[in-house]
């Protein structure tokens, strides 16, 4: 294990910066996802610290190491990306144990070791098989093991579940925390998908346009945003940011941000008068789409199956002591 920090990191390309001083200490042992929309430098920050992308400025260590300028295989990293890229031609073991074999490594070793990472990975009934007659998932565990079996400091995942279904990619999140658990080393995970990174993370880093807008837990960063930019990317469906005059009417200086489930609807009196527009029936809750003359469009959660026609009149009203303030 190992932790993670940087140091006023800078990239550039050409004359644009991407990354614009990046501080962060990701603590040993932590599960930390990168978050935020495409465009914002999740990728290009993880690159900078596996050493596939050079650093403009600032500084990378790694377990007290500067790694600035060293090499990707002198850091104590392993990398997962999205795709794969496992050997066609080569079985499970033969995939798994294929840096062992690069490395000269003797063969009892790299059984010994293969077949442990087998065993967590629950991999053993397939390390017979060639790629082609794998699941999309145990292709992935395969990429995961075959970097396990080095034995990194640091684990680096680029958005390694977007190629799997939805069903699947739950399946592998569970996965992969459980993996997280077992062998307590340190994990950075790139993701645009903010359930992903809700599910999965000790630690969130939320980037916006080359720098973090805020750093926490989940439930840190769910229940106290810094800025509307996270309240309004964490949180599915996102929540309701009302702005000038309508924000100033509420007590915000600038935004007013209530989630759709702290909204509470009804017939009779209520704090903004609404017509509904669309409904999203999901079973466990029900999605409620309202356009305010007040206040514009409103999203609200009510849990369980309830009834709602298009063009009902109903009202909305915050739940006491549950907005942000902007």
């Amino acid at each position: 294990m190992a932790d993670v920090v940087l140091t006023d990191l800078r990239k550039s390309f050409g004359g644009l910066e991407v990354i614009k001083g990046v501080d962060l200490h990701i603590e040993s042992g932590e599960f930390c996802v990168f978050v935020g929309p495409s465009g914002c430098g999740k990728s290009t920050l993880l690159r900078m610290i596996s050493g596939l992308e050079d650093v403009s400025s600032g500084r990378i260590e790694i377990g007290g190491k500067d790694v600035t300028r060293a090499e990707p295989k002198d850091r104590g990293i392993a990398m997962v990306f999205q795709s794969y890229a496992l050997y066609p031609h080569l079985t499970v073991r033969e995939n798994i144990g294929f840096g062992l074999s690069l490395a000269r490594r003797p063969k009892a070793e790299i059984k010994e070791k293969v077949d442990a990472v087998a065993r967590t990975l629950q991999l053993e009934d397939y390390l017979d098989r060639k790629p082609k007659a794998l699941s999309g998932g145990q292709r992935q565990r395969v990429a995961i093991g075959r970097s396990i079996v080095r034995d990194p400091s640091v684990f680096l995942f680029d958005e390694p579940l977007s190629n799997l279904d939805a069903a699947l990619r739950a399946q592998m999140r569970i996965e992969l925390t459980d993996l997280h658990a077992k062998l307590g080393t340190t994990m950075i995970y790139v993701t645009h998908d903010q359930v992903e990174a809700m599910t999965m993370a000790d630690k969130i880093v939320v980037l916006n346009g080359g720098r973090i807008e805020q750093v926490g837990a989940p439930m840190e960063l769910y229940d106290r945003p810094a800025t509307p930019f996270v309240a309004g990317f964490i949180g599915s469906p996102k929540m309701n940011l009302l702005e000038g005059e309508a924000a100033r009417k509420m007590g915000a200086r600038e935004v007013y941000g209530i989630r759709p489930e702290h909204l509470v609807l009804s017939e009779g009196d209520g704090r903004w008068a609404g017509t509904v527009r669309h409904v999203e029936r999901l079973g466990a809750d029900t999605i409620v789409h309202l356009e305010s003359r007040e206040v514009g469009p409103l999203l609200a959660r009510v849990e369980g199956h309830r009834e709602f026609r298009l063009g009902q009149e109903v009202t909305a009203s915050p739940a006491e002591g549950r907005a942000v303030l902007f």
